[in-house]
């Protein structure tokens, strides 16, 4: 949960990090996985409190980011191919969301498991596909808590930051994401891709 206080400050992070994964991930592969893992820290921690306790809200959102920040930071090599499983479990999403189901938990494992073996093999190109898209993403779920800010709907005191929210939009924006995926795998594999520091 994101304190209205702090929504737009959360958006920025949330816009600028989607940026500096699509445009340069690769050669930056170790500051955005611990970027991503304080994202993920501070999401799933930040669920921990109730929407009137601002203070415990934020507390716990940057020690939840902190922990993830440090575990995505420890396991560089094993965050290769959670980049994988997670893209694995992301496309298994979007094929489903795309029937209007859910998918079972089998084919996400399965995806999972086939996007963590590809992303070992294929190390280089997986990390700028992976870094591309979850730019994309980051950065449109960011301008879209900014936009939301100021639409009349944004009166209430917290907001859910849910990581799928993409999906639940037109699908515009879905091909938007797209569109803004291959133009950060483009923009890394000419220009900013060549090695990784």
């Amino acid at each position: 949960m994101i304190p209205q206080p702090y929504l737009v400050p959360s958006a920025i992070l949330l816009f600028i990090g989607g940026f500096i994964a699509w445009s340069a991930g690769y050669r930056l592969f170790r500051f955005v996985l611990t970027l991503f893992g304080f994202f993920f820290g501070a999401a799933i921690a930040s669920q921990m409190s109730g929407p009137s306790d601002t203070t415990l809200a934020i507390l716990l959102a940057l020690g939840g980011g902190a922990v993830g920040a440090l575990i995505m930071f420890l396991g560089y090599f094993v965050g290769v191919a959670l980049v994988g499983a997670g893209i694995g479990a992301l496309i298994a999403h979007v094929i489903w969301s795309w029937i209007g189901t859910d998918p079972h938990p089998f084919v996400v494992v399965l995806a999972s498991v086939a996007g963590a073996a590809s992303a070992m093999t294929l190390q280089r190109y997986v990390i700028i596909v992976a870094t591309a898209f979850a730019g994309a993403w980051s950065s449109l779920i960011g301008a879209f808590l900014l936009v939301n800010r100021y639409t009349p709907a944004a009166k209430r005191a917290t907001y859910v930051l849910y990581p799928f929210d993409l999906l639940q939009r037109p699908h515009w924006a879905q091909l938007l994401w797209v569109g803004l995926g291959f133009l950060g795998v483009f923009v890394q594999m000419r220009f900013t891709g060549g090695r990784k520091k």
